[in-house]
């Protein structure tokens, strides 16, 4: 799976998108600010680090994200029509948490967590694109995503803070103090953690499958654009929906990542 450079761009302007139309107050412009500093490094990070999990890929960070919000904006409708008390939390704090979710995997201000794999065993046989920079400090993802989002004066409420942390329910053995409890006290009073939870699965199995799917079955994946996966919320205005790769390759600062670009 790979992203042309115009797709690249094109994620970015919508991520950017959620952002202005979503979050208010003095931390929508902390969060422009932040993410503005590091868009070489974030518009071309991959989601995971090898093929076998989802989107490891140049680009494949952002686009899971984005699929992440909208999936998120879905379930909340869902949850809604069944009955939940959607009064717990806002829709800013539900788009905040999917659009954070995973900011720990960026790594820290200097250093990148995903790196290319120079081990050319581990890329062929185990499909390892990418390894972890060991420069990087051990955190998990969600304690680094927060840590970063404090560090650059990003305010965030309670309610996000509990479904970041919690955003791989309980895959992640660290939630269970959260999620794994008998006493009614004791459990969310919110089920925005929950609805987080299933949009990143939700997202990541559509990535799986896509990625996946056809070549169990033996077919060739020509999915280049992901189909209707690209199909942009309807509040959603992208800053450059007719932008084309010269123009993608132009918003780049760094040589290094314009060559990246150039062959995608």
């Amino acid at each position: 799976m790979n992203l042309k450079a115009e797709q690249i761009q094109e994620n970015w302007g919508t991520f950017i998108s959620y952002i202005e139309t979503y979050i208010t107050g003095e931390r929508k412009q902390k969060l422009l600010d932040f993410y503005n500093k590091y868009q070489e490094r974030i518009m071309l990070m991959p989601a995971a680090h090898k093929k076998e999990y989802h989107n490891a890929f140049p680009g494949g960070y952002v686009e899971h994200v984005n699929r992440v919000i909208r999936c998120a904006l879905k379930q909340h409708d869902l949850w809604d029509s069944e009955g939940v008390d959607t009064s717990t939390y806002t829709i800013e704090e539900l788009v905040f948490s999917a659009l954070n979710h995973d900011l720990g995997k960026m790594g820290d201000e200097e250093n990148e967590s995903y790196i290319p794999q120079t081990d050319k065993w581990r890329k062929e046989k185990l499909g390892e694109d990418y390894m972890f920079n060991t420069k990087v400090p051990f955190a998990s993802v969600p304690d680094r995503g927060l840590f970063l989002l404090q560090s650059h004066g990003v305010q965030y409420t309670f309610n996000e803070m509990l479904a970041i942390q919690t955003h791989d329910g309980l895959y992640d053995e660290a939630n269970k103090k959260y999620l794994f409890s008998y006493m009614p006290e004791q459990k969310p009073r919110t089920s925005l953690p929950f609805i987080i939870h299933q949009a990143d699965l939700m997202a990541a199995r559509i990535e799986f499958e896509r990625e996946w799917l056809p070549k169990l079955r033996g077919e060739k994946n020509n999915l280049d654009n992901g189909g209707k996966n690209f199909t942009l919320d309807s509040n959603i205005k992208p800053k450059s929906s007719s932008s084309t790769k010269s123009k993608a390759l132009g918003s780049i600062k760094s040589e290094g990542l314009k060559n990246m670009l150039d062959n995608l």
